[in-house]
């Protein structure tokens, strides 16, 4: 006998176009300060609903909710944090992601537009929403970020091998998290942060945070035209790359192989989709988010990096995951002999 084929049905688009219910419920409970009251004491109903000043009705509503998407986990009457609720999204701690889980919150309304932005024809700005950044923008973006970046700039560091290495060009770095984690877990280590004007004022108010303004200092410029600063033994180039287009990074990238001393590395850390370009989802909504931002920017895949950089004349190229199902970290090096022992 025959086989009936799959049953198609409706559900998988459903759950597409109900996306949105699951970010507000994560907003919400975010703005009501949920996980944080949860790992303050409150457990039951009852103490939920009234530390978070709402009816028990909606508590109970909302930690249904919560307990469904597995953001809380319910005991018999009582509730705890999921393990990454309870690192990632409690007020106060080191690991707190919130605010920048916030920002990407906000951004709903903007994706409303997505169909009218995919329609202009008129051309794009290279560096699309960053072309009119100023600092007060810079600085509540980084705000948001710093958390993150410096749960990514110590994964760097434990990843990467920096003991004989004396300066790094970190371009596009933000809040400086990347030089930062490394000048701090490595005292021979210098650092220039290199990204734009607005930018570098704020990645100075974080570098003298952590009093480290003597070896590491923040350089004003656009990375994709300005003269990039010489001398370094390794590169930085981290979470922006959907931003750019195809061609933009293949320059960029040689630009920075020409600057780097000989024997110096390339790390492009990234969103990147798959060699075949079918996923995963979030490096390729990144790519399509350019399209609101109306830049140039595109989603690229782990094997146009790779192509990139040994276009460019690094050799050895390795692709290595980062941030599983998250970023990707692609590294080469210059030829030649350059590094300290």
């Amino acid at each position: 006998m025959t086989a009936d084929p799959p049953r198609v049905d409706s559900v998988r688009l459903q759950d597409l176009a109900y996306a949105h219910r699951r970010s507000a419920v994560l907003l919400a409970a975010l703005e009501l300060g949920l996980f944080t009251r949860i790992s303050r004491g409150a457990q039951s109903l009852a103490e939920i609903a009234s530390a978070l000043g709402i009816s028990e009705t909606n508590a109970d509503r909302l930690l249904t909710a919560c307990a469904a998407l597995g953001l809380v986990v319910r005991e018999g009457d009582r509730f705890r944090n999921a393990a990454d609720a309870e690192r990632f999204l409690v007020e106060g701690s080191g690991s707190d992601a919130s605010p920048w889980l916030v920002t990407i919150g906000k951004e709903r309304r903007r994706w409303l537009g997505l169909a009218d932005a995919l329609r202009r024809s008129d051309p794009p700005r290279v560096l699309g929403m960053y072309e009119d950044f100023d600092v007060e923008q810079a600085r509540a973006l980084h705000r948001a970020t710093y958390s993150i970046g410096m749960g990514a700039g110590r994964r760097f560091v434990r990843q990467v091998d920096l003991s004989g290495r004396r300066l790094i060009l970190d371009l596009g770095g933000g809040s400086g998290c990347y030089s930062i984690q490394a000048a701090r877990a490595h005292p021979q280590i210098h650092a220039i942060v290199f990204d734009l004007p607005p930018v570098a004022v704020v990645a100075e108010e974080f570098i003298e945070r952590h009093a480290l303004s003597d070896r590491i200092r923040a350089v004003g410029g656009d990375f994709t035209r300005d003269p990039l600063p010489e001398g370094a033994d390794i590169a930085i180039m981290a979470s922006n790359l959907p931003q750019y287009g195809r061609e933009l990074i293949r320059k960029v990238v040689a630009r920075v192989h020409d600057a780097l001393v000989p024997g110096g590395e390339l790390h492009l850390i990234g969103e990147m989709l798959r060699p075949e370009k079918d996923g995963p989802p979030g490096p390729a909504l990144w790519g399509l988010a350019e399209a609101l931002d109306h830049s140039t920017g595109v989603a690229h895949s782990e094997r146009e990096v790779v192509e990139y950089l040994e276009s460019a004349g690094f050799r050895d190229v390795t692709v290595a995951e980062f941030v599983p199902g998250s970023l990707t970290r692609v590294t080469g090096s210059k030829a030649g002999s350059g590094r300290s022992s």
